[in-house]
Formats: structure tokens, C-alpha cells, sequence
């Protein structure tokens, strides 16, 4: 069984900060311009490390 293919994480808070990640979506700029040309096993790559960088930055955590 085939896995849909991977939607895109932006949330149109399109912003760099000074390490180079996106403040909406948690990507790099080089992850978002791979975006358009990467396959779905990269693009899940990219969705992993999005997602790492999003709960280390957060200073809520939860229980």
C-alpha cells in the first residue's frame, strides 16, 4: 500500500529567523526550496526534522 503523498507544512507565516528556520512552518530555506523538487521520501525527511525543530524550540511543554 502506496502512502499519499506528503502536504506541504507551510502555514503562510512565511518568516526566517537569524539560524535560517521558518517561524510558521519550522523549516530551513533550503528545506523549503527542496520542497518543490523532492520526492515523497525526502519530503517526509524534511516533515521529521520540521517537526523536531518545532518541539525543541517550544517552551511549553507538556506532561
Amino acid at each position: 500500500m502506496e502512502l499519499p503523498a506528503p502536504a506541504s507544512p507551510c502555514v503562510s507565516i512565511c518568516a526566517l529567523d537569524a539560524d535560517d528556520i521558518c517561524l510558521g512552518c519550522f523549516r530551513t530555506g533550503n528545506e523549503i526550496t527542496d520542497w518543490f523538487i523532492a520526492d515523497d521520501v525526502r519530503k517526509r525527511e524534511i516533515l521529521r526534522n520540521a517537526e523536531t525543530r518545532r518541539s525543541e524550540s517550544s517552551t511549553i511543554k507538556l506532561l
